[in-house]
């Protein structure tokens, strides 16, 4: 939780839907850099719990911060923005 209380909430793609109720979701930002103020982006992959397997590789989806679920899970599904292709 950031420090108003309210959980971060991410937008990405998702890469892998291979495991059980779970998924792989890659995240970019765009970084300015300090000294040539040019913008390069910077990607994280995230493991995200989705309960009901209903996400597919090249969705677009909403992910909110949640309580370990696991070792490396931290993250929820909220939704699907866009459904890929």
């Amino acid at each position: 939780m950031n420090e108003r209380g309210k959980k971060r909430t991410i937008k990405g793609v998702v890469v892998s839907n291979k495991m059980d109720k779970t998924i792989v979701i890659r995240a970019e930002r765009l970084v300015k850099h300090t000294v040539f103020h040019k913008y390069t982006k910077k990607h994280v992959k995230y493991l995200v719990h989705d309960e009901k397997n209903e996400c597919q590789v090249g969705d677009t989806v909403i992910i909110m911060e949640s309580r370990p679920l696991s070792r490396l899970k931290r993250w929820r599904m909220l939704n699907i923005v866009e459904k890929a292709k």
